[in-house]
């Protein structure tokens, strides 16, 4: 096993150690971050740093690129206050990877990677058409993380879309019925197997597994008809 201590780290070539301290943290969702400039040019930037912070109100947010380097993203976020997140699914990985690339400013990714801009109305953000979930959120909050020069981004959720297919009776969501794509350190994409579910934790009972669907406990149940519209 090898060890490294603060000073081998530091002492690691750059590229080196960004790759290792990437890993670190394992299995990461894949996301795309819509959003546009005030003259409505679309940008899209991939990013693997998006986090559940609460359901009520519906939380999520993001760590930011340093302050050192051009932020198209969190420029029109602060902007137009309003951003997408967008699930990147196992058919989407090679055009979202390239989001990536440093494209000059005026040059929208979603045309450049062959990505569909879709607009929502009354939102000023766009979405991806190909993603399976959409997320439109309003921003709240931007908290600096003044140890690296990078930002914290909390947005509430304003609406969803999300792949019929997906959604469960209890509310849970299988994403392995779109194949969601995750992320190992810089540039490794994985897609996990179904997963498995299980009871609500308590110390009398040892963990036990619960079906995909749930365990019928919403009463009454929910009617999801009535949320198939676009919006």
């Amino acid at each position: 096993m090898y060890w490294f201590n603060k000073k081998h780290l530091e002492d690691l070539p750059d590229r080196f150690r960004a790759r290792l301290i990437n890993g670190l943290s394992g299995y990461k969702s894949a996301n795309l971050i819509g959003t546009c400039d005030a003259k409505h040019q679309p940008n899209l930037a991939i990013v693997s740093s998006v986090v559940h912070l609460g359901a009520n109100p519906a939380l999520m947010g993001m760590v930011t690129r340093p302050t050192t380097v051009r932020r198209d993203t969190v420029n029109n976020i602060k902007e137009q206050h309003q951003f997408t997140i967008n699930m990147v699914a196992e058919s989407m990985v090679e055009k979202a990877h390239q989001t990536s690339a440093k494209y000059e400013e005026q040059v929208s990714e979603f045309s450049e990677v062959g990505l569909s801009v879709e607009w929502i109305d009354d939102f000023q953000a766009p979405c991806v058409s190909e993603s399976p979930i959409s997320i439109g959120l309003d921003l709240k909050e931007i908290l600096p993380i003044e140890l690296n020069g990078t930002e914290f981004i909390i947005g509430q959720i304003k609406w969803v879309r999300i792949r019929e297919d997906v959604l469960q009776p209890d509310g849970s969501l299988e994403l392995s019925q779109i194949r969601a794509a995750a992320v190992t350190g810089l540039d490794c994409y994985h897609v996990p197997s179904k997963g498995q579910r299980y009871h609500y934790a308590v110390p009398e009972h040892r963990a036990r597994e619960l079906p995909t669907q749930g365990n019928n406990d919403i009463h009454p149940p929910v009617n999801l008809k009535k949320f198939w519209a676009k919006p």
